[in-house]
């Protein structure tokens, strides 16, 4: 007789069991594979776009609001701070105060230099017109290489001075406020003083401070002229010169300048303003 032939069969309940296990910590692990990968792409994806997180976040505006906040409170800082104050040496006092009135003679034989505020002296003031020297090509901050015509030739207003020894100068510069460094104008002109101080110590120096405008504008406005002036005020008193407030001589109620000292046809001082000038300095004498 031939074997018996034996066949096993699987039970079903073998048969449809699961062929992999999930577990709990198969389950974690996935997770943090999925999350690694997730942030790879993320910062990835931030690094190679510079607007990423603003686009994400919409921050853009907000730090734009930010910077613009800081850099108008350093602005406001920068302009509000105030100029120190530097007393008058002994024997000076400054702004020079009102005294008895000179006469008119006085000024023929003093001198003048301007730029182009007091160009027109010539024409509307006392001063002799020999003895003043400037143009409109010179500005505080060339005052002292730029050279004007004069008796003496084409030359520094320096120059001249120091050649006709006056006994009286006054000095108005000032017109390229706003469109010069504030601090370069101060340097020239306290070089240009102080070689004048230096070379004629006896010479008497009156620094007039610059008139208020009648209107202000994103040049030049009645703060940075204020500013300007108290800076004047400091440099005087630093070297030991006058220095002589006409800017108050010509200013209204609100400080802004008087209307009759403005001449719209010339959008210069008018012929008013010199006089008032003229005025102004032959009651202010030390």
């Amino acid at each position: 007789m031939g074997k018996k032939r034996v066949v096993q069969r699987k039970s079903k309940k073998k048969k449809d069991k699961p062929f992999i296990k999930f577990s709990t910590g198969m389950l974690i692990f996935l997770f943090l594979l999925s999350f690694t990968a997730c942030f790879v792409l993320y910062m990835l994806a931030a690094n190679f776009n510079s607007n990423f997180f603003a686009d994400e976040f919409g921050t853009s505006e907000l730090m734009t609001e930010e910077v613009s906040d800081a850099t108008e409170s350093v602005s406001d800082t920068t302009e509000s701070e105030e100029v120190e104050e530097v007393p008058a040496q002994d024997g000076l006092t400054n702004p020079v105060p009102q005294s008895a009135a000179m006469s008119a003679s006085y000024l023929e034989d003093c001198c003048l230099i301007t730029d182009s505020t007091l160009i027109q002296m010539t024409d509307f003031g006392s001063f002799n017109k020999d003895n003043i020297f400037g143009s409109t090509e010179l500005t505080t901050v060339n005052c002292s290489t730029t050279k004007v015509d004069s008796n003496f030739g084409n030359a520094t207003v320096y120059d001249i001075i120091k050649n006709k020894k006056p006994d009286v100068v006054y000095i108005m510069l000032g017109n390229d406020l706003g469109t010069s460094s504030t601090d370069d104008m101060i340097a020239s002109y306290t070089t240009l003083v102080n070689n004048m101080h230096g070379s004629l110590p006896t010479m008497e120096i009156y620094v007039m401070q610059i008139p208020p405008v009648i209107y202000d504008s994103d040049v030049k406005s009645n703060e940075k002229v204020n500013d300007f002036n108290k800076r004047l005020l400091a440099m005087c008193n630093t070297i030991g010169v006058h220095c002589i407030d006409t800017n108050t001589a010509l200013k209204n109620e609100s400080g802004a300048l008087k209307e009759e000292y403005w001449s719209y046809d010339t959008l210069a001082l008018s012929k008013e303003a010199y006089s008032a000038i003229c005025e102004y300095i032959l009651t202010h004498t030390a």
